[in-house]
């Protein structure tokens, strides 16, 4: 009903069509995350005699605290890649002078929201998730920000290569204090390094913790500056005229998806070796009635149909794109 489009349907009924799909998948959204936020910080459990893990408690799982900003910061992380699909579109249509009216539209609505979510995005919702790492998961913390050793006045390494043989961070280029001020308030706060935990508890590969972190971080501050440049140049009226910036809008349309898909790299990856964190370990979680080949069929089924379906919806999509929105009106 809602890509009948309102045309079809009327104002009203499209609106209300819109605002039930919304609702519906920002709160399937809701718990699907609640699953994954009970395998980063499992709540409202017991452990049975023979080793289940049972819930008991329904309402501890719907409100774990990890729950909500990881919620808020995955669905702004969605917020700001349709925003900038939205505004990119604006920005093709506007560069090569066609429909032009839909992309001033287009691209209006969508730096707008882009500004918002881009900056909300590293606050409150990219702050709030990092605490909570920091809080429940040392060891990803850690492997995130490159902390081999434990310090006081940890800095942030904007970039570096690990070195896993000597457990230090080649070639970095360091913000004094910061990750110490930006995780506790102070500039002398001690930050545990992963040489402060088990070995057997780090994750499986710290360097793509590391790269996919820093990945989500740096992209995510290219959003912002492109976003806050667009909205600046917006108010004074100069952007739609604005090519170069138009280019950088339109080029921008692909990396949310690369930041997004870095993002839960840093969380799986970082959540090993961990199925359920603290509580079961990822050999462990391995079913004794599958063997290897069932696994990997399924595996190689499920990427060719994603592969497939992956394609069609990128040839849909430019061909919409192409065609324009007034071939919708036929």
């Amino acid at each position: 009903m809602m890509l009948a489009g309102p045309e079809r349907l009327g104002r009203r009924l499209h609106l209300a069509a819109t605002l039930l799909v919304t609702f519906s998948t920002w709160l399937s959204a809701y718990f699907i995350l609640a699953t994954n936020a009970w395998m980063q910080h499992p709540v409202g459990f017991l452990r049975e005699a023979d080793g289940r893990l049972t819930l008991n408690n329904i309402w501890a799982l719907l409100g774990n605290p990890w729950l909500l900003w990881q919620y808020l910061h995955n669905q702004s992380a969605a917020m700001v890649t349709g925003s900038f699909v939205m505004a990119s579109v604006g920005a093709f249509y506007l560069l090569l002078r066609r429909h032009e009216d839909y992309g001033r539209m287009f691209l209006r609505i969508g730096i707008i929201t882009a500004a918002f979510f881009s900056c909300a995005q590293v606050f409150p919702t990219g702050d709030g998730a990092s605490r909570r790492v920091f809080e429940y998961q040392g060891t990803k913390a850690a492997a995130m920000e490159g902390i081999f050793h434990t310090r006081r006045g940890a800095p942030i390494a904007l970039i570096g290569q690990p070195d896993m043989q000597n457990l230090t961070l080649d070639n970095p280029i360091y913000i004094p204090n910061a990750l110490s001020f930006l995780t506790y308030h102070r500039f002398s706060a001690e930050v545990k390094g992963l040489t402060a935990f088990p070995r057997d508890e780090w994750p499986d590969n710290v360097p793509l913790v590391y790269y996919s972190y820093h990945i989500m971080v740096g992209l995510g501050s290219i959003f912002v500056g492109v976003a806050l440049l667009a909205l600046l140049l917006l108010w004074r009226g100069r952007l739609y005229r604005a090519r170069w910036l138009l280019w950088a809008v339109m080029l921008t349309a692909p990396f949310p998806y690369i930041a997004t898909m870095a993002g839960w790299t840093t969380a799986e990856v970082g959540r090993q070796p961990w199925v359920v964190w603290g509580l079961m370990r990822t050999y462990d979680g391995g079913s004794p009635v599958l063997n290897t080949g069932n696994a990997m069929f399924t595996l190689l089924g499920f990427f060719a149909m994603c592969l497939t379906l992956g394609i069609i919806y990128c040839f849909l999509i430019f061909h919409t794109v192409l065609e324009g929105p007034d071939s919708t009106r036929k």
